[in-house]
Parts: structure tokens; C-alpha cells; sequence
């Protein structure tokens, strides 16, 4: 309990600094969270494309004569999931400009 309180007392310090620097710079919030929105987005389609690749190799690694199907599935969800983080990084920029 006592390491939960302490990570709380963190991240509201964090806040708190964030705070500081969003007043002294005239930046809106809105405009930082635009920011990290689209920065969280593209760093997690990144890291979700790369596992697909990575489990993908492993599979054709195992199973060689079944490379054909696992390539196009693999290509198909990693289309997917560029969409979804394409989105994401639209929605923050119609944030961020409207």
C-alpha cells in the first residue's frame, strides 16, 4: 500500500511540474494532451507492428512451409493496426488545430 501512495505522490508531482511549465509558456492543456495523444499513439503502433513481425519470424521459423499464409496475415493485421494509429494521430491533430 505504502509503494502505491508513494508512485501516487509521484505522478502528482509530475503533474504539478507540467503545470508549472504549461503556465509559464502559455501552452493550453488541450494542446499537450493533442501532443502526447499522438506521440502514445504512433510509439504503441510501433511496438504492436514490430511483436507482429517478430511472432510472425518465429512461426515461419517453426512452420516453413506455411510462410505464405502467415506473411499475408501478418501484413493484414499490421495494415490494421497502421489504420487504427493513423486515426489516432488525426484525431489529436484536429485537436491540436481546431
Amino acid at each position: 500500500m505504502t509503494e502505491l501512495r508513494h508512485l501516487q505522490l509521484v505522478i502528482l508531482d509530475i503533474i504539478k511540474d507540467i503545470d508549472i511549465v504549461c503556465k509559464n509558456n502559455g501552452i493550453e492543456y488541450y494542446l499537450l494532451g493533442a501532443a502526447l495523444g499522438a506521440g502514445l499513439a504512433v510509439i504503441g503502433a510501433g511496438m504492436g507492428i514490430g511483436k507482429i513481425g517478430s511472432s510472425a519470424m518465429e512461426a515461419i521459423a517453426r512452420q516453413p512451409e506455411a510462410s505464405g499464409d502467415i506473411r499475408m496475415n501478418m501484413i493484414i493485421a499490421a495494415a490494421l493496426i497502421e489504420g487504427v494509429a493513423l486515426l489516432a494521430v488525426v484525431v489529436c491533430l484536429l485537436v491540436f488545430f481546431l
